[in-house]
């Protein structure tokens, strides 16, 4: 009998593919061929999944902004658990917002790529567009964990959301960006020195 193979299953290969070509050669090296190559595929296979190559990188860019933002919603039933005291719903707090930083091997392979369609973007309408998409899902995310903290009242009460949303995004920004330069447990101690400057005594 023939091999049954998932369409979906098979395009998140391709994608994986073009995230390996891309950490180690660069975007524009990501070529039909050269992601064929890499996934063990004939061109023709990739091509009967994907139309062309503005297509494959368009869904490369907007299948890795969907795999952050299925970790970062795992997160969320322990940090709205209105029974979990507010120890816990602290350690949650920055175990979400550490998923936006290159602290792992893969997390900083991911930081690499993205990084690489966020520079490709500029000048690519479509990829711009999913940029636009994660960048605004994220930072509706970090807005609905700082409104939830407050409404828990670990927060100052003069704080205003809007600005602390934008400014934990700059900063998880920022430290993204330093990757290579800034070690791993720095990131982290930066990051909890600046949520504990939020925080209500």
């Amino acid at each position: 009998m023939p091999k049954i193979v998932d369409p979906e299953a098979r395009r998140l290969e391709i994608a994986e593919a073009v995230f390996r070509v891309i950490q180690r050669d660069g975007l524009p090296q990501a070529s039909l061929r050269s992601v064929a190559d890499e996934a063990g595929l004939a061109i023709g296979s990739v091509r009967h999944y994907f139309k062309g190559h503005d297509e494959l990188i368009v869904f490369a860019m907007r299948s890795l902004g969907d795999r952050l933002v299925v970790r970062l919603l795992g997160h969320l039933p322990d940090l709205l658990d209105p029974a979990a005291p507010r120890a816990r719903r602290q350690e949650v707090t920055e175990a979400l917002l550490s998923e936006l930083l290159p602290l792992t091997e893969q997390t900083q392979a991911e930081t690499d790529v993205w990084l690489a369609f966020t520079a490709a973007a500029k000048n690519r309408p479509d990829l711009a567009e999913e940029a636009a998409r994660t960048h605004d899902g994220v930072r509706a995310l970090v807005r609905r964990v700082l409104e939830g903290a407050h409404g828990a009242g670990g927060l100052l009460d003069d704080l205003d959301l809007a600005i602390e949303t934008e400014r934990l995004a700059a900063l998880l920004d920022g430290l993204a960006l330093s990757a290579g330069r800034t070690p791993p447990e720095l990131m982290r101690t930066v990051l909890r020195r600046h949520l504990e400057t939020l925080r209500a005594p």
